[in-house]
Formats: structure tokens, sequence, C-alpha cells
């Protein structure tokens, strides 16, 4: 039984009917968007897509998994990557998808950047490379490191393909798949050695993530 399938079996109809409108990776991200940010607090486990759909909030790598159901209904692979930083910054999960062979990107966030990517990009660590100046410390209380670069790794695309659907989709939680995710291969943003010419996100670009599209 194809992959979409198996899948589909396990819908509600609820989610059949929600999925079925959702057949490429623009609508996939305009119903990411549409759904106000889950804020993790310490201890809390991540949701699986049915929890998702029914609490009616994510957060990044929640909604990077509900992207990639909902492109797996539509027979598309459900891949995902992860990128790794350093530990006074926070990981971020995307889901990847291919048009015509070229790369994009479906993202769940809440501040300008990390976000949706084109499918323009010829090999995943081209995309991966696209967060990376993008991805720094911003907050008052990093203080010296205040405009850092934190991207360090990128996860080569995982696929969920090698759970069944019912192992992922309908689970009472999915702290055991963001553990598994986490030890998957990686690769490195860029060599050691080039770390100490790396320059400091500037003012109005630490100023610019204080931006917030749900309070």
């Amino acid at each position: 039984m194809k992959y979409a399938k198996q899948l589909k079996v396990i819908l509600s109809p609820v989610e059949r009917r929600a999925f079925s409108k959702l057949n490429s990776p623009k609508k996939v991200q305009d119903f990411l968007d549409s759904f106000p940010i889950n804020k993790p607090g310490s201890g809390d486990s991540i949701l699986s897509p049915r929890d998702v759909l029914s609490e009616k909030k994510m957060h990044c790598m929640e909604g990077a998994v509900l992207a990639a159901a909902a492109l797996a209904s539509h027979n598309l692979p459900p891949l995902l990557m992860d990128f790794q930083t350093t530990n006074d910054d926070e990981d971020h999960v995307v889901a990847l998808f291919k048009i015509k062979n070229f790369w994009g990107a479906i993202s769940k966030t809440n501040h300008p950047v990390l976000r949706w990517r084109d499918p323009i990009y010829k090999t995943p660590r081209e995309l991966a490379l696209s967060y990376f100046h993008e991805y720094y410390l911003w907050s008052k209380k990093d203080g010296k490191r205040l405009g850092t670069k934190t991207l360090r790794a990128y996860s080569k695309p995982f696929d969920l393909r090698k759970y069944k659907p019912e192992v992922w989709f309908a689970a009472k939680n999915l702290d055991w798949l963001a553990e598994e995710l986490d030890a998957s291969p990686h690769l490195p943003i860029y060599p050691k050695h080039m770390q100490k010419f790396l320059r400091k996100a500037s003012k109005i670009e630490t100023d610019a993530m204080k931006l917030e599209e749900w309070s």
C-alpha cells in the first residue's frame, strides 16, 4: 500500500477534508501561517499533527511535521530538516519539498526570519545556507553576544516514511521523534576555522527580530 493511502486510512473525516485542500506546498504554508504560535514551556511535550489540528496552535517542529503529513497525503515525500545551533540559541525544524528538482522549505515561526523558502535551491545544503545569516542572538539577555551568528549544522533530509503513519501522526507526543531527528546525520554549515571571520548581525537586524506575528 502506498504511504499516502496508509496515512489516509488513519485520518478522521475532519483531517481528511483539511488535507484535501492542501494540495501544494504554498497552500500548506498558508495553512500553517493561519495558526497561532505555540510557545513551549519547560517540560511541554511536542504535539502530534492530530493534536495540533485539535489544539489549533503549533511551534516550529509541530508545524514541520504537520506540513510533512499534508505533503504525504498528496503522495509527496514527508521530509524534515533540522537546524542545530550553539547552546545559547534554539534549534529549528522545517519541512522540505522538491519541485522540478529544486528544493524549498515550509516553516512555522513567530518572527520575520527563518520562514518559507521558494523552490530555487539545487541541493539541501544550498537551502540550509540560506538560513545562516538569519540565525543570530537578538535579545538583551544575550549581552555581549548580541548579534552573534549561531547556526552550526543541518540534518540530511529526514524521511518520515521510515515510520508507520500512526506512529507519528497520532502519537501521544513527538518527543521521541525530536530526539531521533537530533541524532540523525548532520553536516556542518561552515568549517570551524572560518568562525573568526564571521560578522555579528547589525542593530537593525536584531531590532527586526522583536517583531512577532502572534503576541
